[in-house]
């Protein structure tokens, strides 16, 4: 190939292999096999390898190849990341409607509704549409830089939709989580080699994002869905069910579950159809989160402490199932802490097979 054409080359690979990475870990929709991906991708390890001085920052090829961190780094949110207050009962779900109506002086409210996904929270930053850094929730004001480890991700887009309308400056929270068939597999795959098995979908995901070694990461079956605009150097949309429609012309991995409700019986009515269907999704998730829909009179109910007030977590009821204790046995902490541990007859709890429990819950 000509010098003149490689660069164009490299462009067009690096758009292709990015709208499909789009379309199969985004859309689950893939229009093309996996061998004619591998194609594409090693073509383009090939060229960027032959002309290194071509190779980009958001290049597909640089999602895995940092160095091992010692330590992950705390740094500043950019805005606070709060927590939500969660709710059970139907009860309260009315008295939150009843409180917002009364502080907007309303006879209606809209409401965004959207699964509560069972991950750990994590912010991302993208300039001039590039992603630049990622941080765990941490304490809400400060978290742990995990770039390299997010980047792993397939799901993530390195480099956001052009033409669409983007900020210099754009802050995204999201949910990094495992599919249930992919963390079954993760742990039939760390158990054949010896090693114990992680306890949940939610606990594999934390413990794959705070790696110190990305490559380790790059082999965990880690996915993202953003679901909130934190801060952009443009004008935020003027609900929220704008915002989570912008995220995804962008290029973002927005909930593909969601629901826009006219007023709290339809809220308590998602709530039911979601639960029913709990154990037909393929991810795992303990609610659903309730949001005034509308951004302006978001800024008027403000912020608590540690949660805004204008959203909700509407927990679903508890799983219970019935099992047998075989065997109570003393784990020691690496500070010295004795903690009874059940060893249980293994019983399936919403996708996941429980066969130990802590009695420790002080």
């Amino acid at each position: 190939m000509a010098h003149a054409d490689i660069l164009p080359r490299l462009i067009a690979l690096r758009d292709e292999i990015r709208r499909h990475d789009y379309l199969y870990y985004v859309k689950d929709h893939p229009e093309i096999s996996d061998s004619q991906y591998d194609r594409l991708f090693r073509e383009l390890i090939e060229l960027e390898q032959a002309h290194p001085e071509l190779v980009t920052p958001d290049s597909p090829s640089q999602r895995v190849g940092a160095p091992p961190l010692q330590e992950l780094v705390k740094v500043p949110h950019e805005q606070p990341m709060l927590s939500l207050d969660s709710i059970i009962e139907q009860s309260d779900v009315q008295a939150f409607d009843l409180r917002m109506k009364r502080e907007l002086d309303t006879l209606s409210v809209e409401y965004s509704v959207e699964p509560k996904f069972d991950g750990l929270s994590v912010e991302l930053t993208y300039d001039h549409g590039i992603f630049t850094r990622g941080a765990t929730r941490g304490d809400g004001m400060t978290g742990e830089d995990v770039t390299v480890n997010l980047r792993t991700i397939r799901s993530l887009p390195l480099q956001l939709h052009a033409g669409s309308n983007l900020p210099d400056h754009l802050v995204v929270r999201g949910e990094v989580y495992m599919r249930l068939d992919d963390f079954q597999a993760l742990n039939r795959r760390i158990t054949e080699r010896g090693d114990d098995a992680f306890a949940n979908p939610r606990n594999a995901a934390s413990g794959s994002l705070r790696q110190l070694d990305s490559t380790i990461t790059a082999t965990r079956p880690l996915v993202v869905t953003c679901y909130e605009i934190m801060n952009v150097s443009t004008p935020v949309p003027p609900t929220h069910w704008d915002e989570l429609e912008t995220l995804a012309q962008w290029g973002l991995p927005a909930p593909a579950l969601r629901r826009l409700c006219a007023s709290i019986d339809e809220v308590m009515a998602f709530h039911r159809e979601t639960e029913s269907m709990r154990d037909q999704l393929p991810y795992e998730i303990d609610g659903v989160v309730v949001k005034v829909n509308r951004r302006d009179w978001q800024g008027r109910l403000g912020m608590k402490s540690r949660s805004p007030r204008w959203a909700i977590a509407y927990k679903f009821t508890p799983r219970k199932e019935i099992t047998i204790v075989q065997d109570i046995v003393v784990s020691v902490g690496r500070t010295g802490t004795l903690t009874p541990v059940a060893l249980l007859k293994p019983v399936e709890v919403g996708g996941v097979t429980i066969s130990r429990a802590t009695l420790h819950n002080a």
